[in-house]
């Protein structure tokens, strides 16, 4: 949960998407926090029995934007345009940014303002009612998961390029912890409702695998 980072700069990369206290959604986020207190994220992934799955998926996709946020928050200013030319994952990935509204052609830019553009966009979704409805019963528009699925796509994206380029200010920071667990917290939550496409989780696939394959052990 968001909780986790603790910013050391005091600035977050983008406003945090708030959820409303005493709302039904306040409670799952709570009970998500509760869950994950034991530990075993697995566990605390699952869908709560008798809710439903959109709005479980719409309440963690607006905690993952939080978390994210507010990590990468701690690292911007490592994170320039001279020092991470191109938005990427290592040599082999590389990102180009498109919305399919202003920008309908995939431009090349920069890692700060890929990321500035990838959380303009999810925030802009994440505050439209038609497709995250804050009030309850509201339902949820027929596209909804296509939107979450290509929202947490493109939040992991952010995470493989920490990853990949900014892993040693992350450790000088002595944030690697926070980071693995909520990478892990994210890895298992696409897992469990089969959100990413495995080959989206490629450029992390042999971190994913290391770090999963211990929560095996722990838990056996």
């Amino acid at each position: 949960m968001s909780f986790f980072f603790q910013n050391r700069h005091n600035k977050t990369f983008k406003p945090h998407k708030s959820i409303p206290e005493g709302s039904h959604q306040h409670e799952l986020i709570r009970h998500a926090a509760a869950t994950l207190g034991s530990g075993n994220l697995q566990l605390a992934v699952a869908l709560p029995e008798g809710e439903d799955l959109n709005e479980w998926i719409a309440v963690n996709t607006v905690d993952f934007f939080n978390q994210i946020n507010m990590l990468y928050g701690t690292i911007s200013e490592f994170c320039t345009a001279t020092k991470c030319e191109v938005m990427s994952a290592g040599p082999k990935y590389e990102y180009h940014w498109a919305d399919g509204v202003t920008i309908k052609k995939p431009i090349k830019c920069s890692a700060p303002r890929y990321i500035d553009y990838l959380m303009t966009w999810v925030q802009c979704q994440l505050d439209n009612e038609e497709i995250f409805p804050s009030a309850v019963g509201v339902p949820f528009s027929k596209n909804f998961m296509s939107i979450a699925k290509t929202i947490l796509k493109r939040l992991f994206r952010v995470y493989a390029h920490i990853y990949h380029q900014h892993f040693s200010d992350v450790m000088g920071l002595g944030e690697e912890a926070h980071l693995n667990t909520s990478f892990k917290h994210f890895i298992y939550f696409v897992q469990e409702f089969n959100l990413i496409d495995r080959r989206e989780l490629a450029p992390l696939q042999e971190l994913i695998d290391k770090l999963l394959s211990r929560d095996r052990e722990k838990y056996k």
